[in-house]
């Protein structure tokens, strides 16, 4: 397998990246793909000027890193990961108070790409994750969240504590997602300057970060199940904010 900076599968994905302008080494398609959505991909990357290379589909499922890439692959530069400021700066930008989503430690790429979707959709300004120990952004995440990334600012920190506290620096309060807790989150607060803490996928937010948060909040289960599976959390919480927030 040729050595690619990174890449962008399936039909959607590569629509939207096209669409959003951002730079494209080349596009792979396999041969003899010319039905649907694959011709608006073709007209899109020569009105971008980006090259087109046809490959035979045994050599494209060799390249491919997701089962379902849909005959077309974008050959692109790593993700670029914006700072932390960058993101207080876009919520400064739109005149409105920072919306931040904090990733403790999502490990599951399809978890990261819902939930990179989701945020984008609710208006969240930036999405910060940690070095280790996580997901980061790869072909799956992008096609999950259906190009979403495209458009999402995503921060990559080596101590999710330390840049915690920073945001309460710059005036941020910090809700902490927490089953022991007592608090519903449609019973907190969640307007003004804000950052939400949703946790690792079998253990919740880190104890060390949970004693950083300002509230902690809960869903109530009603099931024999206790814990929902991190992306559906998040998108329960995040829409409640923004209710809360249109207000």
């Amino acid at each position: 397998m040729e050595d690619y900076t990174d890449q962008i599968e399936g039909r959607n994905a590569v629509l939207e990246l096209l669409e959003s302008g951002k730079d494209i080494n080349k596009i792979l398609i396999t041969k003899g793909e010319r039905h649907g959505s694959i011709n608006k991909i073709i007209t899109l990357a020569k009105q971008n000027k980006v090259i087109i290379v046809e490959k035979e589909k045994r050599k494209m499922d060799e390249i491919a890193q997701t089962q379902n890439y849909q005959g077309v692959i974008a050959i692109v530069p790593p993700f670029e990961y914006c700072e932390v400021d960058d993101i207080l700066k876009e919520a400064k930008e739109k005149n409105e108070p920072p919306f931040i989503l904090i990733l403790d430690e999502i490990e599951d790429p399809h978890n990261l790409g819902s939930i990179i979707r989701t945020a984008e959709t609710a208006g969240v300004h930036g999405i910060i994750i940690p070095k280790r120990r996580a997901a980061s952004v790869n072909s799956t995440v992008t096609k999950v969240s259906c190009g979403a990334v495209q458009y999402m600012k995503i921060a990559r920190v080596t101590n999710l504590s330390d840049t915690i506290e920073y945001l309460k620096q710059q005036g941020l309060w910090i809700c902490g997602t927490d089953i022991n807790t007592t608090t519903y989150y449609y019973n907190q607060d969640l307007t003004g300057a804000i950052a939400i803490v949703i946790g690792n996928e079998g253990n919740g937010i880190g104890q060390k970060i949970k004693k950083n948060c300002d509230f902690l909040i809960k869903i109530p289960m009603k099931g024999k199940i206790t814990s929902l599976n991190a992306s559906v959390s998040t998108g329960i919480i995040l829409y409640e904010a923004v209710k809360q927030r249109m207000k």
